[in-house]
């Protein structure tokens, strides 16, 4: 038996103000005859490196998940909690679960929206084999256009090299308890703002390592991002048809 473990961490607290979809939560809008998140806990169930799941929920809407993950047959999923009142508080409840599930064991854990399902398997080993050498993993995006930094008054400060420039993405990695702590000292603080985990473990100090992901691995806030998902979808499915290289 193994004396740690590899935990997801799914934050799925949105309600999807910017999806404009008026009744559902936009993880649970159905994509390719499932919903969205069960597309993304699919990668995380099959893997075979990845020991559990917890999920962070809203709160009003836990019911209606553990009837998917238990419908979908998603059995690594442990524990589903509420969210809390900022992203940052769901993540942080999302971690106080795993450190439940973990037991005392020491566990990596990979962070990741329930609404970015455009990863793949690859990517989660990759996450988890950085996390072990470096101590943590964020995953990127490269950047395919010229970025820019402005001033307060809305001229352009700097043109960073967009060789070196990366968009972050998600999972983001972490020993547990480095990232326990750091939320610990954060709501010591008083700090609740934190936008993700990346900028949190940055301000306390920690080094980042960079893992670049798949280019599609977008999330799904608005309605442009759902049919992007879907038309991407469409290809994969179109290449194992017609046997187009991916």
């Amino acid at each position: 038996m193994k004396d740690s473990m590899n935990i997801g961490v799914i934050f799925a607290g949105g309600v999807g103000s910017r999806m404009r979809s008026k009744e559902i939560p936009k993880q649970f809008l159905n994509v390719h005859g499932k919903p969205i998140i069960i597309h993304t806990l699919e990668y995380f169930e099959h893997n075979e490196e990845i020991d559990a799941i917890v999920i962070a929920c809203v709160a009003g809407w836990i019911e209606h998940l553990e009837g998917l993950v238990e419908k979908y047959r998603i059995g690594k999923v442990k524990k589903i909690v509420p969210g809390g009142e900022s992203g940052q508080l769901s993540i942080y409840n999302g971690l106080c679960a795993a450190e439940d599930v973990a037991n005392g064991k020491k566990a990596i854990v990979l962070i990741h929206d329930g609404v970015r399902p455009l990863i793949n398997s690859k990517l989660l080993t990759e996450n988890i084999r950085a996390v072990e050498e470096h101590g943590s993993a964020i995953t990127a995006g490269v950047v395919k256009e010229t970025i820019v930094v402005i001033d307060e008054q809305g001229y352009v400060e700097t043109v960073p090299s967009r060789a070196r420039s990366r968009v972050a993405k998600a999972p983001q990695s972490f020993w547990l308890d480095d990232i326990l702590s750091a939320h610990r000292k954060a709501l010591g603080e008083n700090r609740t703002d934190f936008i993700d985990s990346c900028t949190l473990m940055k301000h306390y100090g920690y080094r980042l390592f960079m893992v670049d992901g798949p280019f599609e691995n977008i999330k799904i806030t608005s309605p442009d991002d759902f049919y992007m998902m879907r038309a991407i979808l469409d290809a994969k499915e179109d290449s194992q048809i017609y046997g187009f290289d991916e």
